[in-house]
């Protein structure tokens, strides 16, 4: 069980993966203002964090580098972009924002999940 920071701004979005994710046995806490989840991120202890890239009042790129700045305590947790970007550029994007890969839109329920685990994994959690 992992617990599990969501943040996107499309709430169909957010309520599909958070029933996902609480579905297969995780905790999961989602926000659709990511001024709001940078908060939520500073007070909680997060295993994975899976964030929306275009958001408004703070996109997921920024959110991302503020908390990577932080790298004691944000260093090691897995960033996941949950992002329908597929234009030439966009991977190279998002990797060098501090992501540690991502996750397309439309989310298809079984590979998201199985997506999000293996990053989990990855991470040991």
């Amino acid at each position: 069980m992992a617990h599990v920071l969501v943040i996107d701004d499309n709430a169909v979005n957010l309520d599909l993966m958070l029933y996902l994710l609480q579905a297969f046995g995780h905790v999961a806490e989602g926000h659709t203002d990511a001024l709001a989840a940078l908060e939520a991120a500073k007070a909680g202890d997060f295993d994975i964090v899976l964030t929306d890239i275009l958001m408004p009042r703070l996109d997921g790129y920024e959110f991302t580098r503020r908390l990577r700045s932080e790298a004691r305590r944000y260093g090691s947790i897995p960033f996941v972009a949950v992002t329908a970007l597929a234009m030439p550029g966009d991977r190279e994007r998002i990797s060098s924002a501090g992501f540690d890969g991502y996750i397309g839109k439309p989310i298809e329920p079984q590979a998201f999940v199985a997506q999000v685990e293996s990053y989990l994994r990855r991470d040991g959690s």
